[in-house]
């Protein structure tokens, strides 16, 4: 089993950044695909990107590309957040999860493909 914890989260100003990080134990990363989601109360867990086991590959929904920033570092079992350009409409719960795969190169989009999941860290942005 993979273990993850996410940190980083916090209070911050609209146009302020924040690094999430999501940190693995039990197994190495490595041979996981790990993606991003977020959720507000009431709402569907939400994709917000995807990074691929050699970290070759990322993808960005929408509303974070150009302002987010996924990479990992599998030497410390470690993926990060870097968001940059936070807007009040980015306040949520953001969990990172973890998916299996033997491709090095695939992301994965939804969260019924992913296995392990943290329990998350709060991300708020004041306007």
């Amino acid at each position: 089993q993979v273990q993850l914890v996410e940190s980083g989260g916090g209070l911050v100003q609209a146009g302020g950044s924040l690094r999430l990080s999501c940190a693995a134990s039990g197994r190495t990363l490595s041979n996981y695909a790990v993606g991003w989601f977020r959720q507000t109360p009431g709402k569907e867990r939400e994709f917000v990107t995807g990074i691929s086991r050699s970290g070759g590959t990322t993808y960005y929904s929408d509303s974070v590309k150009g302002r987010f920033t996924c990479s990992r570092e599998n030497a410390k079992n470690t993926v990060y957040l870097q968001m940059n350009g936070l807007k009040p409409e980015d306040t949520a719960s953001y969990y990172c999860a973890a998916a299996n795969t033997y491709y090095t190169g695939q992301i994965y989009y939804t969260t019924s493909e992913y296995i392990y999941w943290g329990q998350g860290t709060q991300v708020t942005v004041s306007s």
